[in-house]
């Protein structure tokens, strides 16, 4: 029973660790033509840069959309 215990301790502490870890990986990228991070995508134009909210898919995407305006 202790090692399931410490198995399934040891399941939640390796997603956390992932979650974290993929988190920081993805909230600043940078190319040639724009930048985008966790909340927000812009891209370089002619005019300068244009900034888009970040697509986070599904309820969370229409929760930020509308406390964003």
């Amino acid at each position: 029973m202790l090692i399931l215990l410490l198995g399934i301790i040891f399941l939640h502490v390796a997603a956390l660790v992932l979650l974290f870890v993929s988190t920081i990986v993805s909230e600043w990228t940078t190319g040639e033509m724009g930048t985008s991070d966790l909340w927000k995508n812009c891209t370089l134009d002619n005019i300068g840069h244009i900034c888009n909210a970040a697509s986070t898919g599904g309820q969370t995407s229409a929760f930020f959309s509308t406390s964003y305006r």
